[in-house]
């Protein structure tokens, strides 16, 4: 009846007529005896439509809020271009805790969590060998390009496979997958399991190397970019602003007291006389614009030698700029050199775009850019500024643990590591003495509740005996692996990071739950995408599953997003 009544006093007579007409011949389009499709996607006469290359570009340590921050300050091909021209979903989150560069590199590619992938950290504790694993680490194999043991690294300690590994599996091995970047991590985790290569930048030597895992011998390529000592020209390069320094107006001064120095620095403050300050290795590279630089110079001579985006199947290169993490755990994200930073990625990124683009075709090429994790203020600049925000010390958190449990249970030790903010249990020792570890892991997350700062405490056999959909548990419950997790995850309140009793820290880190930490970019530019955007909520691991979508193959095999096509009709 509201029905009848509402196009009663809208329409009238005739126009009422031709409106349920035309809603009749919109119905019968789509009917059984209809031969043609109006807006054909994948037609039988022809090839599947699919770009010739995915690029990722992964920035470590972007706060989602540096695309606007500087936005004033940016030129027109980088940022900007991805922006207007792109499709940004400015409400994208990572749907886990911690926050940290492995984890965040691996949701990324693998669309999946945690709790799925089994990179829970950049490390974590093995309680079978009592020994700490880095996510990337494998002792089976060994360094290519250098006498150091950069080259000890491999995907292995990586559960699921990622989508570079399901594009070479539908392609039966046809397609090139390459990671780079100056972390290892950053690199070998995006690549996957079956990549063609991965590289990652090696201080000692200042080379480009990679691990036996996927090759015995550096390509010529590698050999020769390696050959041309890049580093070595940025390293005696001062660094300055690019813009005059009082236009900085998005940062705070220079040479604040919360901030970092650089190694041999005096203090931190513009210039930075990098060629006064270097060691004999190539390490201070990583914390300056010229890591940048390198690495997209390192991109582009992979794209044109390896011949990305030119075979019979769709290539992907996986980029990720690791410097603005170095620098931002120095300086911290409202500094001078966090800005300055931003400002010359952008550049960097805006000739990565242009240069990919007319080697492969306009058009040809589909983009992303995201990140892997945000960044925290310094607490000392919140409490500057008189928001709450504190430093929770990690070895009173563990001692107060012990002792503890010393006074309820007897003498012992009680804790075998405390890490990435979980407490690992002495085990052996709780069956040794028949207690129930239910209750054990309910007393020490009842007890770190009262520490100063500590926003929750939760006993891992409540994250897996339950499921959240949403809200910070739901993050824990993603972020939590039973063989690789702890006993007690500890999340602390907004504003505050772990660092040592009685030291103020300097500079910024990550791993909270926070939205300074989860909130990300992402944005599609390329290979049919329209300019536009969208504040639904989406995820990191969402990513994955609409490559999957577009290059019509598999979602890697432990995928947990969505498809994210239609969210940009």
């Amino acid at each position: 009846m509201k029905v009848q009544k509402l196009f009663k006093s809208h329409f009238s007579g005739s126009i009422l007529i031709a409106f349920l007409w035309l809603l009749t011949a919109c119905a019968g389009s789509g009917s059984a005896g209809s031969t043609e499709n109006t807006n054909p996607i994948v037609k039988a006469d022809q090839p599947l439509p699919r770009p010739k290359l995915v690029v990722g570009i992964v920035v470590d340590q972007m706060r989602y809020d540096y695309l606007y921050r500087y936005w004033s300050k940016y030129g027109n091909d980088g940022f900007k271009k991805l922006v207007s021209e792109g499709f940004n979903f400015k409400n994208n989150q990572y749907s886990y805790v911690p926050t940290y560069t492995g984890p965040g590199h691996a949701s990324v590619y693998t669309g999946s969590v945690p709790a799925l992938n089994g990179i829970i950290g950049n490390n974590w504790y093995d309680r079978n060998t009592g020994k700490s694993v880095y996510c990337a680490g494998d002792l089976t194999v060994n360094t290519v390009g250098s006498t150091s043991d950069a080259g000890k690294m491999s995907p292995v300690n990586m559960l699921t496979t990622t989508i570079g590994d399901e594009l070479r599996l539908a392609t039966n091995k046809g397609s090139k997958v390459i990671g780079i970047a100056l972390k290892d991590r950053g690199a070998i985790l995006p690549a996957g399991h079956m990549a063609n290569g991965a590289y990652w930048f090696d201080s000692p030597s200042g080379n480009w190397i990679t691990s036996t895992y996927y090759m015995n011998e550096l390509p010529a390529w590698v050999q020769e970019f390696n050959s041309k000592k890049y580093p070595d020209l940025y390293l005696n390069q001062v660094w300055n602003t690019l813009l005059p320094i009082e236009q900085y107006t998005e940062s705070t001064k220079d040479d604040m007291p919360w901030e970092g120095t650089l190694d041999n620095e005096q203090k931190p403050a513009f210039p930075h006389n990098l060629p006064a300050i270097r060691e004999k290795d190539y390490e201070l590279l990583r914390s300056t614009p010229g890591g940048n630089t390198i690495t997209k110079d390192f991109a582009l001579a992979a794209l044109k030698s390896e011949k990305l985006g030119k075979g019979e199947f769709t290539d992907m290169l996986a980029v990720s700029f690791s410097t603005p993490d170095y620098i931002g755990h120095t300086f911290g994200p409202n500094s001078i050199e966090a800005q300055d930073g931003f400002l010359r990625l952008d550049k960097e990124i805006g000739e990565l775009i242009s240069e990919i683009e007319k080697e492969v075709g306009k058009g040809n090429v589909l983009f992303f850019l995201t990140a892997d994790h945000g960044a925290a203020h310094v607490p000392a600049f919140l409490k500057e500024n008189k928001v709450p925000a504190g430093i929770a010390s990690s070895n009173v958190v563990r001692d107060s643990v012990e002792s503890y449990l010393d006074k309820v249970y007897g003498a012992g030790t009680w804790v075998d590591k405390y890490t990435n903010q979980q407490v690992y249990l002495n085990r052996k020792l709780i069956d040794s003495k028949k207690l129930n570890l239910k209750d054990v892991q309910e007393r020490v997350a009842t007890y770190v509740v009262r520490f100063k700062g500590v926003a929750r405490a939760v006993a891992a056999v409540h994250l897996q005996a339950s499921g959240w959909e949403a809200g910070l548990m739901a993050r824990m419950d993603h972020g939590y692996n039973p063989q690789r997790s702890g006993d007690v995850i500890i999340v602390l309140q907004p504003g505050w990071f772990e660092g040592w009793e009685g030291r103020e820290p300097k500079g910024t880190t990550h791993g909270s739950y926070g939205n300074y930490d989860t909130h990300v970019p992402l944005i599609w530019y390329g290979w049919k995408i329209k300019a536009g955007e969208s504040s639904a909520e989406t995820a990191v691991a969402d990513i994955a599953p609409t490559l999957a979508s577009w290059l019509y193959i598999q979602e890697p095999n432990g995928s947990v997003g969505k498809p994210l096509q239609e969210l940009m009709k």
